[in-house]
């Protein structure tokens, strides 16, 4: 095994250095871009810390360089300069000082989970590169900002003579998830069948460790990397490697409406919130299992709290996620007390937050959770489930 490790990292160390010097040669060539900042990412309406992001940065960059246009890579066909600038006032209450320009992308498929039911890590960063040629050939900006988290269009970014910057809320694979798959531990992206077998799990960590490498690879391309929390800086510096171009920038959190919300409240009923995407890594199911083991051992003199859930749904698999929700709640019989609220402006919920006692949070190795920053501000008590939250 020491060996077969040693042989890997020698291929791995020659293949960097040919990728690099091809690399160079390909820049050489590139057209030069246009003075703009161009920002990819191809999911304009998924409501959740990242789109937040987004807008924030360009509001921020209109802001230190009037004079500079902004454009934004989206796969959503009814995206417009004008709707975006309202939905960021709408869902986050970013305004901007002027829409952006919108670049559309046709080929958003190749990044969906959906496309690649097994290999789907490789194959969704794989598709990204082929998205993002997609989106430089149509516009290529001088400043390409990934606020997505997609590390391998790096390299081609760069080819096209852009400057790399980038926002990662996450690693796209970290050593957690490495030693996870060794200790063979089921949990969404490690499904039973894998963590059952042996082999099955010595497979999946050479695949991994493959991928790690190719990850760090393409992720040292970036000329300045943000990083919104020291758990994502240190899981990011050990892969990419590139400590002094990456800095630690928490994400945006406007409490300012949160904090005029008074802290008295009805507890007729008492109320319960969770805020967070209808994602798979956010345990909307342990809540809701959760809540309904709470309700059988409350006393019956007391009076049943209710659950309200608000997110939003990225594309058809958040859909059926949310759907699958909906009716196990009518499965455990608790439907009556569980409200569901997709997609709303962030109005509603401000309004939702200022009447919660408390709001709930159980993604496992959280790397900020902005919704536990809101809970605090709107002055409801945060509920971690079992998660590691490190900010």
């Amino acid at each position: 095994m020491a060996i077969f490790a040693g042989l890997l990292t020698f291929v791995s160390t020659l293949l960097a250095l040919a990728l690099r010097r091809l690399l160079r040669l390909l820049r050489r060539r590139a057209p030069d871009p246009a003075a703009a900042a161009g920002f990819f990412h191809p999911y304009t309406n998924d409501g959740g810390g990242g789109e937040r992001v987004l807008w924030c940065a360009v509001r921020a960059v209109q802001d230190l360089c009037p004079d500079l246009p902004c454009a934004v890579f989206t796969g959503d066909a009814d995206a417009s300069p004008d709707g975006l600038a309202a939905r960021a006032l709408d869902r986050f209450g970013v305004r901007l000082l002027r829409p952006p320009q919108v670049v559309h992308l046709n080929k958003r498929k190749w990044i969906e989970a959906r496309t690649y039911p097994r290999f789907t890590m490789i194959g969704q960063s794989l598709g990204s590169v082929y998205l993002a040629w997609e989106a430089l050939n149509k516009f290529t900006p001088q400043f390409y900002f990934d606020t997505s988290g997609y590390a391998f269009t790096y390299p081609l970014a760069w080819l096209f003579g852009c400057k790399v910057l980038c926002y990662t809320h996450y690693p796209t694979i970290s050593s957690d998830m490495v030693e996870r798959v060794k200790q063979r531990n089921s949990m969404y992206n490690n499904n039973s069948l894998i963590s059952g077998s042996i082999w099955l799990s010595r497979c999946k960590v050479l695949y991994y460790t493959i991928f790690s490498w190719l990850y760090g690879l393409v992720g040292s391309c970036a000329h300045l990397v943000m990083v919104n929390s020291s758990w994502t800086r240190a899981h990011i510096v050990n892969i990419w490697k590139v400590p002094e171009r990456t800095k630690r920038v928490y994400p945006p959190c406007d409490t300012s409406a949160l904090q005029m919300l008074p802290l008295e409240r009805s507890t007729t009923p008492p109320i319960l919130i969770s805020v967070a995407q209808f994602r798979p890594e956010k345990a909307h199911g342990l809540q809701l299992e959760s809540f309904a083991l709470a309700l059988e051992r409350l006393d019956s003199d007391f009076l049943k709290p209710k659950l309200q859930f608000a997110g939003s749904c990225r594309n058809k698999e958040d859909l059926e996620r949310l759907q699958k929700l909906k009716d196990r709640s009518v499965e455990l019989h608790i439907d009556e007390l569980v409200e569901f609220h997709q997609d709303i402006s962030y109005r509603d919920l401000v309004q939702l937050l200022g009447g919660a006692i408390a709001g709930l949070h159980s993604m496992t190795d959280e790397h900020f959770g902005i919704s536990v920053v809101e809970y605090m501000a709107a002055g409801a008590i945060p509920i971690a489930l079992p998660i590691f939250c490190s900010t």
